[in-house]
């Protein structure tokens, strides 16, 4: 029997977790490099996500105990879209769909399931990816990827077979071979905020938030005003979740994050224009929220491919996209499950056809996907006229996208 194959991931949020978890079960050697220096926890900028039916089916397959991902998620079994009139500050039912079967999760809690049940020593925090090489060696591909120890300012070099790029929608493995490749704005930012209401529960305004939205805890609402929407719903331990998407001239990115560092003028003016546009109610916990944060929202058009060599894209980093259709988590997971199968299937001496065959299911379903999520913000945000239907149920692949 030959050696294990090694697997360098470069990015250790949900896509790059999911890929160790996939490639693992294949029978490969892993190592995860992540330049944060600890894991995530409880992350303010994580916030909430949506698992689909198929997304969740893979994770309980990765966990050793399956039953913890039903109990740190609340059903999202209805998805509402709602209009909101900004003058008498009323809201209107558009659509509704009782048959939405996602679960609404906090990022972070997804992010800990999924890493505690690997081993710590696959890991290597506070090691920032650097570059690579791959060349030729007994008719073999040998990538060397270089990494900064962030603690210690010291260069380390890590051989292995194959080099999974996880490292998100700014990825700089993928600008090695899309040099010219530009995201595209998409005409809007998001704030986005979760209140904890824990020990608050009898307050004023979470009694005035369970009066107007009286489903929360199975429901994903959809408010839609002129030239904007917002996003709500609840997660486990007395917490709700919402995202506000505002039409804006693009900002400035200071870092290599889509995340802008609020100040307070910026608080102040967010609170003012919530009073005049949501109803009362909800800008009462928009504006009680603490530690709001503002992501700029990319996506790009669909890539013609997505490996190179022994060099994969996953996640974010191979189709950024838009949140408007919950995909980005649910993709990331379909991702690692695909590469993991396609892998298992080819066995390591037919590595370039494992690679093939992920490219070959993966790059039409998430094309779609990122096309129509793109399409549907665009109508939401009163930037394009409408000719998709609202509910989520539209999105393609929705009942399942292929695996192997």
């Amino acid at each position: 029997m030959g050696k294990k194959m090694k697997a360098i991931i470069v990015g250790g949020s949900i896509a790059g977790v999911s890929c160790a978890h996939s490639l693992t079960l294949a029978g490969w050697d892993v190592l995860v490099l992540e330049k944060s220096s600890e894991p995530p926890a409880r992350s303010p900028t994580g916030a909430g996500l949506g698992l689909d039916p198929q997304a969740r089916t893979i994770i309980k397959s990765w966990l050793p105990r399956p039953h913890l991902l039903d109990e740190t998620t609340l059903p999202l079994s209805i998805d509402q879209n709602q209009a909101t009139d900004s003058v008498k500050r009323v809201t209107s039912v558009l659509t509704r769909d009782e048959d939405f079967d996602f679960r609404a999760a906090h990022w972070s809690d997804i992010h800990g399931l999924l890493f505690n049940a690997l081993p710590e020593t696959m890991f290597l925090w506070g090691h920032k990816f650097l570059s690579f090489t791959m060349m030729s060696q007994d008719e073999s591909t040998v990538l060397k990827v270089k990494t900064l120890v962030m603690e210690t300012e010291e260069t380390v070099e890590i051989q292995g077979d194959l080099l999974v790029a996880a490292d998100g929608c700014l990825s700089s493995i993928r600008k090695t071979f899309l040099p010219d490749l530009k995201l595209r704005y998409s005409g809007y930012c998001a704030w986005r905020g979760v209140f904890d209401f824990s020990g608050d529960e009898n307050s004023e305004t979470v009694a005035g938030i369970k009066r107007e939205y009286p489903d929360l805890g199975r429901c994903l609402y959809f408010d839609l005003a002129k030239h904007t929407h917002s996003v709500f719903y609840e997660l486990i331990n007395k917490k709700l979740n919402w995202i506000w998407y505002v039409n804006q001239p693009e900002p400035e990115l200071k870092s290599n994050s889509v995340t802008l560092k609020v100040s307070q003028e910026m608080l102040n003016k967010m609170h003012q224009e919530a009073d005049t546009i949501w109803i009362p109610e909800l800008a009462r916990l928009m504006k009680e929220t603490k530690e709001p944060f503002l992501n700029v929202i990319y996506d790009c058009d669909p890539l013609e491919r997505i490996f190179w060599g022994n060099v994969v894209l996953v996640g974010d980093a191979a189709h950024p996209t838009t949140p408007h259709g919950l995909r980005s988590t649910n993709m990331s997971v379909l991702d690692a499950e695909v590469l993991g199968k396609c892998l298992e299937k080819c066995r390591p001496e037919n590595l370039s056809l494992g690679l093939e065959e992920y490219q070959r299911l993966r790059l039409p379903v998430v094309s779609e996907q990122v096309l129509y999520a793109r399409r549907l913000g665009r109508i939401k945000q009163g930037l394009d006229r409408g000719g998709l239907g609202l509910e989520q149920e539209h999105m393609p692949f929705f009942s399942g996208a292929p695996l192997v």
